[in-house]
């Protein structure tokens, strides 16, 4: 398609970031350019920069959204607030990877209305959200949801300390969980940004419910949802790839290019 090129700026290069930063670099996806990275180690994303052969700046946030028009983040879940506000109040789209902070930070919602700014959730690591979506143009009578998790996708998570639960040495799964989409999403905002997202698509945070499973024997991150509406009953599964950090799928970055791709496709599949 004709036109300017959109802009996008990354704040964060972790391994979401860096990948998404190299494929647009190379010019792999039509009508965007990169327009510059912020990131809580200046030094380190410059040296990355300069390993892919770019120069665009290293700046702060509220640099990188004056000359974006879309900020991806790709950062740790205790700083989305820092990024979301400089981002929305300057009128510009926030594809945002941390969508459990979303259901922490209702009111940035309010702030993207005022501003004329988008909060944009891609499909991450979860299949269907475009049926959970449709269904909520009806009525969704409930949404349930099981992950089961290698250990080490689930080690550190503010639930796990407050509660004493031990898991580096299960030999066995373990449910470690079982509420609300916003109770899991308080509890491991490093984890289940699935659910955060599958409760956005569909029926809300708190009648959204989700289990939680340690499960030694994985290698992948499975995710099991069932939908009931009065248009539709669907189950759908998939079983994700941890990225570079155990905590992530490796389709999460994917889904960051393909919602990139569509802006300027010319043809798009999918709501």
């Amino acid at each position: 398609m004709s036109g300017a090129a959109t802009k996008i700026g990354i704040a964060g290069l972790g391994a979401i970031g860096r990948a998404v930063a190299r494929k647009i670099h190379r010019g792999e996806i039509a009508g965007v350019s990169l327009a510059g990275v912020a990131s809580r180690d200046r030094d380190k994303a410059r040296a990355f920069l300069t390993e892919i052969g770019s120069n665009v700046p290293v700046e702060t946030v509220e640099e990188i959204a004056a000359r974006s028009d879309i900020v991806v983040e790709c950062a740790p879940a205790a700083v989305f607030r820092d990024i979301a506000v400089p981002v929305l109040s300057a009128g510009k789209r926030l594809m945002a990877l941390s969508a459990g902070q979303i259901l922490a930070n209702e009111d940035l919602i309010d702030l993207a209305r005022r501003r004329g700014g988008q909060i944009v959730v891609p499909t991450g690591a979860l299949i269907g959200l475009d049926a959970v979506t449709a269904a909520a143009e009806g009525e969704i009578r409930s949404v349930t949801m099981i992950t089961r998790k290698p250990v080490k996708g689930l080690l550190g998570a503010p639930y796990l300390a407050r509660e004493g639960i031990e898991i580096a040495n299960i030999t066995a799964p373990l449910k470690i969980f079982d509420g609300t989409a916003r109770a899991a999403a308080r509890g491991f905002p490093e984890n289940v940004n699935v659910v955060a997202a599958l409760s956005l698509a569909g029926i809300g945070a708190d009648r959204t419910t989700i289990e939680i499973w340690a499960d030694p024997a994985l290698q992948r991150n499975v995710h099991r949802v069932v939908v009931d509406s009065d248009a539709a009953r669907f189950e759908m599964q998939i079983e994700n790839v941890p990225s570079e950090n155990p905590k992530t799928g490796r389709i999460t970055g994917l889904s960051v290019l393909a919602a990139l791709r569509k802006l300027h496709a010319p043809l798009r599949v999918g709501t």
